[in-house]
């Protein structure tokens, strides 16, 4: 992976601060006799700082600003991301470029009454929220929710009290597939399962999606990497599902 001079220059600073804090023991192996005569003080140690924290600082001393240095060492996600930076990018794994306003917008423009357990905002939330956790794109994982569930009114064989917005595990003819106890937790199988198709790297969170193991096994080292690679898998024939998700993440896009 390529990392910028600047980047570099945080990486050594980082290493360097790291490497003088660690204590050296000296004299190792010899024997120390406690003298009764001599008062004991007890000397109150400070926390190390956390690699993002010595990262933030190191930056702040000389002045750099570039933020996706700190997404290399962000303790929450220790896994790199790959920054979307076009909206011609078809790739599943990325950073949302649409805002959680527009994907509202978007949703409310076509269905100002969306069958839903929560509110449009709270929906799109979890998806930002899941999304990012685990490195899928979330304004387009929300267009595909739209898409599933025909921008939530439902009308097949899904139920909204499933809270199961992206079809897992229905096949048709009255099958309604899985059931989920909240609207995050659906929007969390959901994410997980794009993530089965996208990645051999487990899920930050505990497996909701049940049928997450499924794919892995089939897959195995091979991965996905764009939404038209879901055609015929994830909806069959889905002949253009993918370019079909992205033609409304587009849509979004302008609201």
């Amino acid at each position: 992976m390529y990392i910028s001079r600047a980047k570099k220059f945080i990486v050594a600073a980082v290493v360097g601060a790291f490497t003088i804090s660690i204590p050296v023991a000296v004299d190792a192996g010899v024997k120390r006799i406690h003298d009764p005569k001599v008062t004991t003080k007890s000397v109150e140690r400070k926390t190390l700082p956390t690699l993002r924290e010595t990262v933030t600082e190191t930056m702040n001393r000389y002045e750099v600003t570039d933020e996706k240095i700190l997404d290399v060492f962000n303790e929450e996600q220790p896994f790199f991301v790959p920054t979307t930076v076009s909206s011609s990018d078809t790739s599943i794994i990325g950073t949302p470029l649409a805002t959680q306003q527009q994907c509202v917008r978007y949703l409310l423009h076509n269905n100002p009454n969306p069958n839903l357990n929560v509110s449009a905002e709270e929906i799109v939330a979890y998806y930002y929220e899941e999304g990012r956790r685990e490195g899928i794109r979330p304004d387009v994982a929300f267009a595909q929710a739209l898409k599933e569930t025909g921008f939530f009114r439902y009308g097949g064989d899904v139920i909204p009290e499933q809270n199961n917005y992206c079809g897992l595990g229905t096949t048709g003819g009255g099958v309604k597939g899985e059931f989920f106890a909240t609207p995050q937790l659906g929007v969390r199988a959901h994410i997980q399962h794009l993530l089965a198709y996208t990645s051999t790297r487990r899920p930050t969170m505990p497996v909701v999606d049940p049928r997450y193991s499924l794919v892995r096994q089939t897959y195995g080292s091979r991965t996905l990497g764009t939404w038209q690679d879901l055609n015929g898998r994830w909806a069959v024939p889905g002949k253009y599902y993918g370019q079909e998700i992205l033609s409304m993440f587009h849509d979004i896009l302008i609201q």
